[in-house]
């Protein structure tokens, strides 16, 4: 009995420093310009080419009540962003050797890297919360107001919320293997660039017959790209908990190799 209650009260011990390094987390992103750089930058970028640029993702040169066009945009923003703000997150600690002092707190590997990975995409729904403003719009722009497919916009932001959080999961893994910030950035960019066109892009070749599908099925891009019509599929849902899991787990190795 009495080693259950200790468990159990390191358990909560452990709970209560993971939630206390994900506030850390999260103050060090809004109290930095990193965090307001990488909102700004999203939000600007995002509505200039929705409303502002010619182009065929501009609400009102398409005149489409759709907000397809930002969560095209959004795919492409996120390529370089979230590798900007997740480089910090493990380089920045081994570079000023509080790594090691990070470790000897009441803390696993584990609720380290969930609490540097939960903090990232807070920072990115916070980001995406003000274009809610543009579904308000959009939805009010309609002929008659209010015609505006809903269901593959929801759809679509919970595709988003996947597509980040995957990229964050590439980008804490990055960071985990090096302690320089650049070098982090400049593997995590390319990896998620890969993740989501390289095998539909190898799905081109005509030459790999039935195996053409499968491959295309393990890239980013076909599961976002189901979750945005506005049918939320469980295979997707798995497929992206599985890459995250996946790049989590390697972090989680990287981390624990420096024992070895």
């Amino acid at each position: 009995m009495h080693e259950k209650n200790h468990i159990f009260a390191a358990e909560i011990l452990n709970g209560r420093s993971m939630y206390s390094l994900y506030r850390k987390e999260i103050k060090s992103y809004l109290s930095s310009l990193i965090g307001y750089i990488f909102i700004g930058v999203f939000l600007i970028i995002a509505g200039l080419f929705l409303w502002v640029f010619p182009n065929i993702n501009n609400i009102l040169f398409s005149n489409l009540a759709s907000l397809q066009g930002l969560f095209n945009t959004s795919k492409f923003l996120f390529l370089f962003l979230v590798p900007a703000i997740t480089m910090r997150t493990f380089a920045e600690e081994r570079h000023r050797g509080t790594l090691e002092l990070l470790l000897t707190k009441p803390l696993t590997d584990s609720h380290i890297i969930a609490a540097k990975f939960l903090s990232s995409l807070t920072l990115l729904v916070i980001a995406l919360v003000p274009t809610l403003l543009y579904v308000i719009s959009v939805y009010n722009l309609g002929s008659p107001p209010g015609n505006i497919d809903l269901g593959s916009t929801w759809g679509s932001y919970l595709g988003l919320i996947f597509l980040g959080a995957t990229y964050i999961s590439i980008g804490i893994f990055s960071s985990s293997i090096t302690s320089n910030q650049i070098v982090a950035f400049v593997v995590a960019a390319p990896l998620c660039f890969i993740m989501y066109f390289g095998f539909e892009f190898i799905y081109g070749f005509e030459v790999l017959g039935n195996m053409g599908f499968f491959i295309k099925s393990l890239g980013i891009d076909y599961h976002y790209n189901s979750i945005s019509r506005g049918v939320i599929d469980t295979r997707d849902l798995l497929y992206f908990a599985s890459v995250i899991l996946l790049f989590l787990i390697a972090t989680r190795i990287t981390l624990v190799s420096r024992k070895w």
